[in-house]
């Protein structure tokens, strides 16, 4: 589990293929800010732009550790194929504090960035979110949007899907690797973990609509 609230900026320095098709993976090599493995042991997990990794090497004295991402995780998420700038986050430990929401790591879909403007000291982010993902966005809702927990502030139904509008403190831009974006950037998104729970608690029971009353 994670929380959304980025621990450090690091870079996926090098990606290298582990086959010849299709149907195989990369593996990534991501340099981090000194002294940020210090505390992470093979096996951990880090959050890559909001997707949940397992540390396959690790090697704290240069800052550096790799990944392996499935074809699978590949095509579900945006941003770990190639170089460049990524947002981490160390799994959630049972004292932390949840400074952002609970989030899983899990990417529920890829949105577009529509727009990212300043205005007056902050930034103004809009998403195209996939239509699927519609009913799990609310005013004032929690999204995460390549790792880092966020405030829902606008809600536009569109024909070509949800695009939600998002304000972004100069502390958000500076500290995570959000302030790369551009119009037209593809970024991973998770929903809010309690809209899973409460969209399957609303779904009628099977059981329960197959019972004929005599």
């Amino acid at each position: 589990m994670f929380t959304g609230i980025i621990t450090g900026v690091g870079r996926i320095a090098a990606v290298h293929a582990l086959g010849s098709s299709s149907t195989h993976g990369k593996r990534l090599s991501i340099e981090c800010p000194s002294a940020y493995l210090d505390d992470v042991g093979l096996g951990d997990s880090i959050a890559l732009n909001g997707a949940c990794m397992t540390v396959t090497r690790l090697d704290a004295a240069q800052c550096q550790f790799t990944v392996d991402i499935s074809a699978e995780s590949l095509d579900k998420t945006a941003g770990l194929a190639q170089t460049g700038p990524i947002n981490l986050e160390k799994a959630l430990r049972a004292n932390d504090r949840l400074g952002g929401h609970m989030v899983s790591g899990h990417v529920d879909g890829i949105g577009s960035v529509t727009h990212f403007a300043q205005v007056g000291e902050s930034w103004e982010l809009r998403v195209l979110a996939p239509q699927a993902l519609a009913k799990y966005l609310a005013y004032k809702g929690s999204i995460t949007v390549n790792g880092v927990s966020l405030t829902v502030n606008r809600i536009e139904d569109l024909e070509a899907g949800c695009q939600i509008g998002i304000n972004l403190i100069p502390h958000t831009v500076q500290s995570t690797a959000l302030g790369t974006l551009r119009v037209g950037s593809h970024v991973n998104l998770e929903i809010d973990l309690i809209a899973r729970y409460v969209e399957r608690m609303l779904k009628p029971d099977p059981q329960q609509t197959s019972q004929v009353t005599l």
